[in-house]
């Protein structure tokens, strides 16, 4: 005992600088990680469905061996995110990043969602209201997100950053933006203009840009055509195109969060090797979008709304192609604003690291919800999520009449009185 302690203790600190070097690595790298960044103007105004609900039980936290849990429970709305959830993912996060006993985390929703997105319909009654309304934003890393269901704008903004992503049967990507007057946020023009295609899973280093993907066929323009039409993925196609790391049948994901919870580590090759052993290979079928890609770049790598519906119009006529006319509806079915103001952005990220994507975008956010250059962001959510009329009055209600200047106005410095946002890139090195 006397010769056994002493190794112990060394053990011991070895295991707890082992895990912050790991964790300071990781906040090196993506900064807004092992913590929530919650931005917002009011708590007070919150609506009162918001209200009503149980509170401390929106967000849930499960203790594991070095690992913990965060569970999403807002099922009857299909997990979105309001910012009292934002407060209580960063004080859990918070939490968890001071305490050496832990090696990673991992977030899961609860029902058939990971997470929808922002509460929007909460900040439609709010703006209504005539109220200074929230606007929430949501970055955390998780190690592992387990994406069994639904998961939409902001949903995918807290999850597609992380290490790990399974998806499941039942997952379902879009970033429906553009469908309700708005335009993809939450790091979306960055992850989305990113995109590589390829065959097989991406590796969890998918997001450092400098490593190329061996299986990597092409950099396709993906990003355009998600951003604008707000199409759906299934999880063999969020696989080919490096959304997903991981692919598992629902009635295995038992199985993953236990092998997972078991786990004593803050090595991912680790959670790598263990995700291994219960995940599966997927393929898109012969209908996927995936096995479009040479008509889906010739479309979507144009630099206009118009030159892009143009062209399907020109590949529908000649090839009578059901892809082409069903996307060309969709892109009807758009707020004529958000489509030139979506592509824009998707076209900036390209060209941004991670972190002046995510200023853009809140200045872009905060234009749009002002109803000082349109109101098509309430009117989009009146009509597909209040009246469910499905009939909105986008302003303007062309193309043609969208000019440069307001698509400008959402890229334009904020006021004084607004300043813009302002991330805690001192504590770390930028997320390229």
């Amino acid at each position: 005992m006397l010769f056994g302690k002493p190794v112990l203790i060394r053990a011991t600190e070895e295991r707890e600088k082992r895990m912050q070097s790991f964790k300071a690595s990781i906040v090196r790298r993506f900064g807004h990680t092992l913590r929530a960044l919650t931005l917002y103007r009011t708590l007070s105004s919150l609506p009162e469905n918001i209200l009503n609900d149980d509170l401390d039980n929106q967000v849930l936290a499960e203790g594991r061996a070095s690992s913990r849990m965060a569970i999403l429970n807002r099922p009857s709305v299909l997990n979105a995110l309001n910012t009292n959830m934002g407060d209580k993912l960063n004080r859990l996060y918070k939490c968890w990043e001071d305490d050496p006993d832990i090696g990673f985390v991992m977030m899961k929703g609860s029902g058939r969602a990971f997470c929808a997105g922002g509460d929007i319909v909460a900040l439609y009654h709010l703006i209504n209201q005539g109220k200074a309304p929230f606007l929430l934003l949501l970055l955390s890393l998780f190690s592992v997100a387990i994406l069994n269901g639904i998961t939409m704008g902001g949903g995918a903004g807290v999850s597609i950053p992380g290490t790990f992503r399974i998806a499941s049967g039942r997952t379902v990507f879009a970033t429906p933006e553009t469908l309700i007057g708005f335009h993809p946020d939450a790091g979306a023009s960055f992850y989305l203009s990113h995109l590589p295609g390829h065959l097989v899973p991406p590796p969890p280093s998918y997001f450092d840009l400098n490593i190329t993907p061996v299986s990597c066929i092409s950099l396709i323009f993906a990003g355009e055509y998600l951003a604008l039409t707000g199409e759906k993925l299934n999880p063999a196609e969020m696989m080919a195109c490096g959304l997903a790391t991981h692919y598992s049948l629902s009635e295995r994901l038992p199985l993953i969060e236990e092998a997972l919870g078991k786990l004593v580590t803050d090595d991912p090759s680790v959670i790598e090797a263990c995700l291994e052993k219960y995940c599966d290979i997927v393929h898109p079928d012969q209908r996927s979008v995936v096995h479009r890609i040479e008509i889906l770049d010739k479309c979507f790598s144009l630099d206009t709304v118009e030159e892009i519906i143009d062209s399907l119009e020109r590949e529908a006529a000649e090839t009578n192609d059901a892809w082409c006319s069903s996307t060309l509806r969709r892109l009807k079915e758009a707020s004529p604003l958000s489509l030139k103001v979506s592509l824009r952005s998707i076209q900036k990220g390209r060209f941004q690291t991670f972190d002046q994507s995510l200023v853009r975008e809140y200045r872009m956010s905060l234009q749009g919800i002002s109803k000082q250059i349109s109101g098509d962001f309430c009117e989009g959510i009146r009509a597909r999520m209040v009246d469910k009329d499905l009939a909105p009055k986008w302003s303007p209600p062309s193309l043609e009449q969208v000019t440069e200047d307001m698509v400008d106005c959402y890229f334009s410095p904020l006021s004084e009185s607004e300043p813009d946002l302002e991330l805690p890139t001192k504590l770390r090195e930028a997320f390229n």
